[in-house]
């Protein structure tokens, strides 16, 4: 009966990744000409949530405050994506 020994595949899959090297940031713009529309998605949604956003730095708000303008920008985002792949 033959037995897959997971450990030795998972850590193979490992020692093959530890040689890339990846960027410390997970939000930088991927399409720098998308970036004025994404700045003024996200000031749309935070009026639309009643969150006051200040241009430039925002560090005042709360965890809650900022993931609820991200977690809207992602949500339009796919429901734009949908409708183009639908193609309406």
């Amino acid at each position: 009966m033959f037995t897959p020994n997971i450990n030795a595949q998972q850590g193979n899959q490992q020692a093959q990744g530890a040689g890339t090297k990846q960027s410390g940031s997970g939000n930088r713009i991927e399409v720098p000409q998308a970036k004025d529309a994404l700045n003024n998605m996200k000031h749309e949604i935070a009026g639309e949530l009643g969150i006051n956003l200040k241009q430039g730095y925002n560090g005042d708000l709360t965890s809650r405050q900022a993931g609820y303008i991200g977690g809207y920008m992602v949500k339009r985002l796919i429901e734009q994506q949908e409708k183009a792949m639908a193609g309406k």
